[in-house]
């Protein structure tokens, strides 16, 4: 059976399809959703999860309509400056992950300030994937290692699995041990593809703003049910000592 998920990552789904069932504006689902956000990472930090990472932006949303992405920067902004406080005070760290350079200065700005202020907190790593796309995080990393074969700062020959990770956007972290995905779709949305290569699913027809304690839990439930082999055997990972 495995342990507790050190590291969970969540395609938060459904906000769109929550607000539109109510028959209320496209926002007001936003604006629940980031309610569930908070109740999450206070659960996540109380189970002792230390990481916790979560899609609330894809280099994809560009391409929805004008004014609903505009609410969507004024939330981020308005949702920065209203849990910063908490956030440190329950000594979360609070890191963006992503495309950072083509948001708006000011949002950059507060990006920039929230990771400063909460950068020594320990209790739990909240990674914000914002204009984030798994295809971008690889093709990032590529850029990065052929620029320094090409000064000569490394060999091709030297490039391996985990030199190509220490320049993913989630450099020095372990990879996901859990992904949950809500709101009913079974892809994982060009989210953190590299790093999913051994992540355990859990997919859930709740949609995000309905989200809670009781869901994250029965995630875990899920998680910890199943035998997590790696490549072995199920007799191997028994005479391991780790099954």
């Amino acid at each position: 059976m495995a342990q507790l998920p050190q590291h969970v990552a969540i395609v938060m789904d459904g906000n769109g399809r929550w607000a539109e069932q109510r028959k209320r504006p496209r926002n007001m689902g936003h604006q629940a959703g980031v309610r569930a956000l908070k109740t999450t990472v206070e659960h996540a930090a109380k189970l002792g999860i230390s990481t916790l990472t979560v899609f609330a932006f894809s280099s994809e949303n560009w391409r929805r309509p004008k004014q609903e992405v505009s609410r969507l920067m004024d939330l981020f902004l308005k949702s920065l400056d209203k849990e910063l406080a908490t956030l440190h005070e329950n000594q979360i760290r609070v890191c963006f992950i992503g495309h950072l350079a083509e948001f708006p200065e000011a949002l950059q700005k507060r990006m920039d300030e929230a990771e400063r202020i909460t950068r020594d907190n320990e209790r739990l790593r909240l990674n914000v994937a914002v204009n984030y796309g798994g295809r971008w995080d690889v093709v990032q990393a590529a850029r990065k290692l052929a620029k320094s074969a090409r000064d000569g700062d490394i060999s091709i020959e030297s490039i391996d699995e985990s030199q190509f990770g220490s320049e993913l956007s989630t450099a020095g972290q372990g990879d996901p041990d859990l992904l949950i995905r809500t709101g009913g779709e079974l892809r994982i949305s060009n989210f953190l593809l590299w790093q999913c290569a051994y992540t355990e699913f859990h997919f859930t027809p709740v949609l995000w703003p309905d989200f809670g304690r009781e869901e994250l839990e029965e995630a875990i439930e899920g998680f910890r049910a199943r035998e997590r082999r790696f490549g072995l055997t199920s007799k191997q990972l028994k005479k391991s000592g780790h099954a």
